[in-house]
């Protein structure tokens, strides 16, 4: 339905670079927590495709470390730590998620 096409384009049009990851049930906090580290360093965007498919128990972690880089943004701070590790946060990083029923 063009869910994750619209992100695409609108990170075009405002010159964004967006990476698109299609989520499994066989993905861990850590690999999304490496994810998280190179976008929020670079200001990239993200759209992670069927994200409902991401077992429950991981989906929690992964709301808290979405949080903690929200809550820097929101605070202005230029680096924080993130599940031990001191990066830069650049403004204009985000995160999208699409779900398939």
């Amino acid at each position: 339905t063009g869910k994750t096409e619209t992100t695409k384009d609108l990170a075009k049009a405002l010159a964004k670079q967006c990476v698109v990851f299609n989520c499994s049930d066989g993905l861990d906090y850590l690999a999304m927590a490496k994810f998280f580290k190179g976008l929020a360093s670079c200001g990239a965007w993200a759209c992670f495709d069927e994200f409902n498919r991401i077992d429950l128990e991981v989906l929690s972690v992964i709301a808290q470390q979405i949080l903690t880089l929200t809550d820097g943004l929101r605070r202005g701070t230029p680096r924080i730590v993130f599940e031990g590790s001191d990066i830069p946060l650049v403004r204009g990083f985000s995160s999208f998620i699409t779900m398939n029923p």
